[in-house]
């Protein structure tokens, strides 16, 4: 389609050479985001959209008999201002005179449904009854001077009858205006088409009389989604094409008869906003829909209407006032582009229930048109520069499908073996044999090349291609699911490999294999979901306003991360906490004989709110990377560029920190919070660098304030997303060189303790270099004066990057209500800011260790926290609180699995 083909689309004109097209998932959206009005019926008699619902029966349109074409008058105005539509006509200049032509916005204020038919040689066919522009088609003109304006038209759906006490005396205006567009009207299938005057025939324009001021709506010109169920009106509710056929004829018409002027419209049905339903700060858990009897879509985000109690009087054509105006489109017009409800609920109902189906597919064939409509669904999908850079690749042919599923299982095999034993397992459960279980499979291919040296915005953006096609995927998707097939996406660790199986040409890469056909059943929920391999991020994550950082949903005052955290954040539920020392005392062995255990166990049950609590596993340490810039004092032996040397031993898998989570079944994570030098691409490492470094806190503050706050509000997104992918338990690492003086520091601060007894030596540090670190701790406290009242003041003035994460991820994991697992005497500074920030935070942490660092004593009193190992470690990485891992899990799985007394028919002591 030619720019002036869209020209005249957008204006409801024929394209001159338009092909009719198959009727897609999508049809009659735009390809780039303008707002488009409605299309006219196809011509062809391909399949129909398939989201539209034919009705159970057919809607004749009432006739009416009329033996001339009368001049028009100014139509009333209706009952329901609220609901009238001025047309987007020009403003006028001055008051009109008696006798004149009105002003164009006075003249279309018509209720979109509920106003009767105008008079004309021909009505509006199935289409016109929800099209704002092409709602009505003009009649025959008597004298080519007197055509009315186009700004006369109405906007959407026919005008009132004219009342015959307005029309007595009136004159056909000699005014002359712009011919009106003119909208093609089409009707049902099967009715005889009248004789009609052409359709660029004029009408003469009705004379002036009063007529009432517009309501001018100051609402927000948005495109809005229609919440409450209207009354559809008999006459503007034209019948709908059967599922898979279009009209006959663009041209074929019908009549209708106008609804008496004096009948009141039927008030619209309304119904109050549903609120926005509360979303869980539990990563492992679905927010609560809100239950709506009358309807299966989304929740309405219509703003409500007022109804007014009575008639607005009309004005009089003696006072000369004419409403002043913005020329702009009231909120009211604009709802007109939106699909009616059922036709939304379908779009709405396909997108959320889309499911990625692995298993289940049942052998029956895919007809052809039915795929066919699906594809071009897919093909309907927008793309940079219209290059439509995909192509479809339908595979039945067994052997090609064999090849793929063999170079899929040993792909398969191959990272699970790389995966801790915990993921392997549940990695095992995701299947790959839906490639040859399903009757086809389709692989969508891109072409980075196509559209030449002229693809708009292709240069600009060389992804842009991939992107698209990924687009059609999800169009085919949602048009699949419509159709009531499942689709399985099949995922390759080198897609070169699937081109090369399938002897693809070498400028083609393959963006998705997907396995397509009918299923015995659609899951509930993500299949990656039910497994327990990952879950869904609330909205309330994703949406950002103004600014990133900035959260809060639509109708919400926005808020940032960190309030939004600390806000989740609660104590232990008590109940739960009761049940879990009952059933202690209950199970077979002695009360209190598993010692700290009985504790651990206890608050596991108090943090999940349910007992006996779920299992920790899987788990997942973080290991926060950043440098500092005290390291220039000599506190250590150590030159900082290890710090970048031993991020890129985590990622290769040589540290110890590696070694304790393979034992354990944990993964690691790296996150490069500050690290002075440039980290190179690798799974596994997260870049989520602040600055490169603080600055030597001997001299003035570490950080701002502002990069205090944005590594602690990392620290969060990074504990909501290893939560997100499924992790049950989060464990703390750390990585940075000379780190330990800015942790004594905070603890000093924090704690009150004196240098002298929270210094320790830290790595590789003699007699002298430590009463040295002493001193600069002394200086450090001295040149930053703080509030401990003000934590994130403290952090800022004395901590590092990576302490300020940390703190981050506690509060994060607190505010998910997934126990935290501390390691050494970093994650205890970090702690002391995450207390002092939300105390209540500590509900959700557990002491890995005791470190042989003097600091991590005083920060473990000061919390109350009492450490599960003690061998005298001081490396840090995580490394201690791995250790502890099999303590923590084994404690809730004794609560979990142990019998009590009851169960096991054994007798208790009396």
């Amino acid at each position: 389609m030619t720019n002036d083909d869209r020209e005249d689309a957008r204006r409801g004109e024929p394209a001159p050479t338009a092909d009719p097209g198959l009727g897609g998932l999508l049809d009659g959206l735009p390809e780039s985001g303008r707002g488009t009005r409605a299309q006219r019926p196809r011509t062809s008699a391909g399949p129909a959209n398939p989201f539209r619902r034919p009705p159970a029966a057919p809607v004749e349109p009432a006739r009416r008999t009329t033996t001339s074409v009368e001049p028009r008058t100014a139509p009333t105005l209706p009952s329901r201002l609220e609901e009238s539509v001025p047309s987007r006509g020009p403003e006028p200049s001055s008051a009109p005179e008696s006798g004149s032509v009105p002003p164009p916005e006075l003249e279309t204020a018509v209720a979109p449904e509920h106003a009767a038919a105008p008079e004309r040689g021909h009505a509006a066919g199935p289409e016109s009854a929800t099209a704002p522009d092409n709602a009505a088609a003009p009649a025959a003109a008597a004298e080519p001077a007197t055509v009315p304006d186009a700004a006369t038209v109405p906007a959407r759906g026919p005008e009132t009858a004219d009342d015959p006490a307005t029309t007595a005396g009136r004159e056909p205006s000699p005014e002359a205006a712009p011919t009106p567009r003119p909208a093609p009207a089409t009707a049902a299938a099967g009715d005889p088409a009248p004789d009609a005057p052409s359709p660029h025939a004029r009408t003469p324009s009705s004379g002036t009389g009063p007529v009432a001021p517009p309501v001018t709506d100051h609402r927000p010109n948005v495109i809005p989604f229609r919440g409450g169920e209207r009354e559809p009106a008999p006459e503007t509710r034209a019948s709908r094409p059967a599922h898979g056929h279009h009209p006959a004829s663009a041209h074929t018409t019908a009549e209708r008869t106008p609804s008496p002027p004096d009948t009141a419209p039927e008030p619209a049905r309304t119904r109050a906003a549903a609120p926005e339903p509360e979303q869980s700060m539990y990563a492992h858990e679905a927010a609560a829909p809100v239950e709506d009897p009358d309807r299966t879509g989304p929740p309405s985000r219509t703003r409500p209407r007022a109804v007014p109690t009575e008639q607005p009087t009309a004005a009089s054509p003696e006072d000369g006032a004419v409403p002043a105006t913005d020329g702009a489109a009231p909120f009211d017009d604009w709802a007109g582009h939106a699909f009616d409800d059922a036709e939304r609920d379908a779009v709405y109902r396909a997108i959320r229930e889309r499911r990625d189906v692995r298993v289940g597919f049942r052998p029956d064939p895919v007809p052809d048109d039915v795929l066919t409509r699906v594809l071009e669904a897919a093909h309907q999908a927008p793309s940079v520069g219209h290059v439509q850079p995909w192509d479809f690749l339908v595979i039945d042919a067994p052997e090609l499908r064999a090849r793929v599923r063999d170079l899929a299982q040993a792909e398969r095999d191959d990272h699970s073996r790389a995966l801790p034993s915990i993921r392997a397992r549940a990695f095992s459960g995701l299947k790959v044999e839906a490639i040859l279980d399903s009757p086809l499979n389709i692989a969508v291919t891109v072409d980075p090349t196509r559209g030449g040296r002229h693809g708009q915005g292709r240069h600009a953006q060389p992804a842009s291609a991939a992107y698209a096609a990924a687009l059609a995927v999800e169009n085919l998707w949602l048009a699949a699911r419509a159709e009531g097939l499942g689709v399985g996406w099949v995922g390759f660790v080198d897609e070169r490999d699937v081109a090369d199986a399938l002897e693809l040409p070498s400028h083609l890469d393959v963006v998705a294999y997907l396995c397509v056909g009918y299923v015995e059943e659609f899951p509930t929920e993500p299949e990656l979901s039910l497994a327990g391999w990952a879950k869904g991020r609330p909205l309330s994550w994703a949406v950002h306003r103004d600014r990133y950082g900035h959260r809060g949903l639509p109708g919400q005052e926005p808020t940032s991360l960190l309030e939004e955290t600390i806000t989740a954040i609660g104590g232990l539920n008590p109940r739960a906490v009761e049940e879990a020392r009952d059933r202690q005392n209950r199970m077979t062995k002695p009360p209190g004989s598993l010692g700290v255990l009985e504790e651990v166990s206890v608050q596991l049950a108090g943090l999940a709110g349910e007992c006996p609590p779920p299992i920790p596993e899987p788990a997942a340490v973080a290991v926060f990377a950043g440098d500092h810039g005290v390291h220039a004092q000599g506190v250590t032996a150590w030159p900082q560029e290890v710090t970048a040397q031993m991020v890129q031993n985590f990622l290769e898998g040589g540290a110890v920190v590696n070694a304790f989570a393979e034992q354990v079944g944990a993964e690691v994570t790296v996150v490069d919070v500050g690290v002075v030098g440039d980290l190179p691409r690798a799974a596994g490492l997260l870049p989520r660098k602040v600055a490169r470094g603080t600055a030597d806190f001997t001299q003035g503050p570490a950080m701002t304030r502002a990069q205090a706050l944005q590594a602690l509000e990392g620290g969060i997104e990074v504990a909501r997303d290893l939560v997100s992918a499924g992790n049950r338990c989060l464990v703390t690492g750390d990585m940075g060189i000379a780190n330990t003086t800015p942790a004594a520091t905070l603890v000093c601060a924090l704690t009150g303790a004196d240098p002298a007894q929270a210094t320790g030596r830290g790595t590789g540090v003699d007699d002298a270099m430590y009463e040295h670190k002493v001193e600069v701790v002394r200086q450090a406290l001295a040149a930053n004066p703080v509030d401990r009242s003000d934590p994130i003041g403290v952090l800022a003035a004395l901590g590092g990057l990576e302490h300020a994460a940390l703190a981050g991820f506690v509060l994060g994991g607190a505010a998910l209500r997934v126990p935290v697992l501390l390691d050494g005497v970093i994650a205890g500074a970090a702690a002391l800011v995450a207390s002092a920030i939300s105390p209540e935070s500590m509900s959700a942490c557990f002491a890995g260790h005791r470190s042989s660092e003097p600091g991590h004593t005083l920060a473990l009193e000061h919390l109350g926290l009492r450490p599960l190992v003690d061998l005298e470690m001081r490396l840090g990485e995580g490394s201690g609180a791995l250790l502890a891992l099999p303590l923590l899990q084994g404690s809730a799985r004794a609560l979990r699995n142990v019998a009590t007394f009851d169960d096991a028919g054994v007798s208790t002591v009396h």
